[in-house]
């Protein structure tokens, strides 16, 4: 008991130091050290601490990171976002809610080259909320849908989020892909549902675009075409079992890359912008994974994993209930300080749980990627509406109120995982069955 009481004590002291603002990945870091080195030694944690950290930054796996990220840099500067808006424009821009379709469409493409949310937030912030507002579409709509099609990147792959939890749960990233590609489909359709109802009911809020023709929609396909190749290059070479995830990322990237340069898209400039902020975020998440290794070592003595698996499996209720229980800790968990910080930090005390429970590790880990969806556009931490505040200058309050009905898609896809399982286990099962 001893031993739990130190983890909560560190827990809440971890929490404490989120508010003050310091490094989360250094704060989780050490948490961990000191709470080691007070249960093992001093002795012991510095060499706790100079493992991990040595495990984690020379661990071929972890390369994964840099080259993911470096492909969706690579497609978000070259413009790929851009054309793919457009090709998606010219097929439904005009039918009622058109443009705002397009969005999803093109945003839907794009995450399958680009795993960040923000990124596709602040691309189609530039791009198609002006486009929306000079057919005189209510902000509301505009940038509501903008800021919730960012979280597409938590699922469809390839997904930092998934990748993570890959890596968290020890499960196949592949794996996870595939369990990732149906319900953010689902969702993305149901977006696109949500926002034709919207415009049938108030047609004044999304007016139609014009008509293009089908010369000018068969001229377009060549920019989906080829973003298409890419991803099944990717996706496909990981189910096939042609190459790991982190040569996946290496072909994908540069694929992409090659992509950008015949199309005349990419400079010399839009590269070395494109590897600066690609280090930039591929840094910030190794260090989030090394402070995650230190704290996990430091839980892991504790007995909090298992002393919270044993009292869940003893609750004289559902194991869907105590399910839920979880999904809504990872909800206000992340509401106050960064989803996927709270995810690294909260993963290893509840993976164990749902494990005990029963719950397949590929579904356990579509279900928090879609909490994740919810919590990066819920208040008060939500990075992708305070990206299209930042670009678009709308009040947040404006944008929240437009996100509010597409809360509603997260929620139906959310149920359906639960109703049915088989909407993430059904792809792994098929291409993993051997």
């Amino acid at each position: 008991m001893h031993e739990t009481l130190i983890g909560l004590a560190g827990i809440g002291l971890l929490l404490l130091m989120f508010a003050t603002g310091i490094e989360l990945g250094f704060a989780m870091a050490l948490v961990g050290f000191v709470g080691f080195g007070y249960l093992n030694g001093f002795s012991s944690a510095m060499n706790l601490l100079s493992r991990d950290f040595y495990e984690v930054l020379t661990n071929y796996g972890y390369s994964v990171f840099p080259l993911f990220v470096l492909m969706g840099q690579i497609g978000f500067n070259s413009g790929i976002a851009v054309r793919l808006y457009d090709a998606a424009n010219k097929f439904v821009g005009h039918v009622p809610g058109g443009l705002a379709m397009a969005t999803v469409l093109g945003a839907t493409g794009f995450k399958t080259i680009c795993g960040s949310s923000a990124a596709t937030a602040a691309t189609f912030a530039s791009v198609a909320i002006p486009e929306m507002d000079r057919y005189g579409y209510d902000k509301r709509l505009s940038t509501g849908i903008v800021a919730t099609v960012g979280s597409l990147g938590c699922i469809i792959p390839p997904s930092v989020v998934l990748i993570l939890m890959g890596i968290l749960m020890e499960q196949s990233i592949g794996q996870l892909f595939l369990a990732g590609i149906i319900p953010g489909l689902i969702t993305a359709v149901f977006f696109m549902g949500i926002i034709y109802g919207w415009a049938r009911i108030n047609p004044a809020i999304a007016p139609r675009s014009e008509r293009t023709s089908w010369g000018g929609r068969v001229r377009s396909l060549p920019d989906v075409f080829w973003i298409a190749i890419v991803f099944l290059l990717v996706v496909g070479g990981i189910m096939q079992g042609y190459f790991t995830p982190t040569e996946a990322g290496a072909v994908g990237t540069f694929a992409v890359l090659l992509l950008s340069i015949i199309q005349r898209n990419m400079t010399f400039k839009r590269y070395v912008t494109s590897v600066r902020e690609g280090l930039r975020t591929a840094i910030m998440i190794l260090m989030l994974v090394v402070g995650s290794t230190v704290l996990g070592h430091f839980i892991t003595i504790t007995n909090i994993p298992q002393s919270v698996a044993e009292w869940a499996t003893m609750l004289p209720v559902s194991r869907y209930v105590v399910m839920l229980i979880i999904c809504f800790i990872y909800l206000i968990g992340g509401s106050f300080i960064d989803d996927l910080t709270f995810m690294i930090l909260a993963t290893p005390i509840f993976y164990p749980v749902a494990l005990k429970l029963g719950f397949p590790p590929l579904w356990f880990g579509i279900v928090i990627a879609v909490v994740e969806m919810v919590g990066v556009v819920i208040p008060p931490v939500a990075i992708c509406v305070f990206v299209v505040k930042n670009i678009t200058k709308t009040p947040l309050n404006v944008i929240y109120r437009g996100v509010t009905p597409f809360l509603i898609a997260l929620v139906l896809v959310w149920a359906l995982l639960f109703a049915f399982p088989g909407l993430a286990l059904w792809l792994p099962s098929v291409f993993y069955s051997g």
